[in-house]
């Protein structure tokens, strides 16, 4: 978990602390939650968000169960740099759109004494670390991995499936085109529904090998 005072109070330095999962495990959920306790606490808050990140507002960072907070938009991790000044805590979500900088970005702020919260997904839609989330989390002291629940087998899901053909690795959507199944069943989807002509060559393998 986090922590939100330090034991030596004279060190001047922050922390990052990253929130991650698959889509609807509620990570946005979770980092309006630790925001709206700073604001709550008389702390100096911000909170920014891709520009690329237009579902359900333009200028507020939404949860999927429509809790929100007002944010700040911005094209490049750059801007964050320069916005964030005399801050106590900098929120941050869907860190996976942004540029490689926004590593160098939030360890910049957290030496200058800033609590940084990053709320990200750590994997694409194939099952792979996206984008700068890695990095973030070699660097950040704390972090949350939140899960969601499997749509096919009501086990915990860290995987968000793609019910679409879209091959592009950025493509904003909801329910109708993702949903997050656990690992069993991720694996059966990539096999049987996106790869059905690899799921019949494994098939007719199991008959011959039935038959010998």
């Amino acid at each position: 978990m986090f922590l939100e005072n330090t034991v030596n109070q004279n060190e001047q330095y922050g922390w990052i602390e990253i929130i991650c999962g698959s889509m609807f495990s509620g990570k946005t959920e979770e980092l309006i939650r630790r925001l709206k306790r700073a604001q709550f606490a008389q702390q100096k808050v911000e909170i920014f968000k891709p520009s690329i990140d237009s579902r359900y507002d333009d200028d507020k960072v939404v949860s999927h169960d429509a809790n929100e907070i007002q944010s700040t938009a911005v094209p490049a991790a750059a801007n964050i740099r320069i916005l964030a000044d005399n801050c106590d805590v900098v929120g941050i979500d869907e860190a996976q759109f942004f540029d490689d900088e926004i590593v160098a970005v939030c360890n910049d702020l957290a030496n200058k004494g800033i609590r940084v919260v990053v709320a990200g997904l750590d994997m694409d839609y194939k099952g792979n670390p996206f984008g700068p989330m890695p990095h973030l989390m070699a660097t950040a002291e704390y972090i949350t991995k939140v899960h969601a629940v499997c749509t096919r087998t009501g086990n915990l899901a860290h995987y968000s499936f793609r019910k679409t053909d879209d091959e592009n690795l950025v493509m904003l959507g909801e329910t109708t085109e993702y949903e997050p199944l656990s690992r069993a069943a991720y694996h059966k989807a990539m096999t049987h529904e996106k790869h059905p002509v690899h799921a019949e060559t494994i098939r007719a393998s199991n008959k011959k090998n039935n038959r010998d």
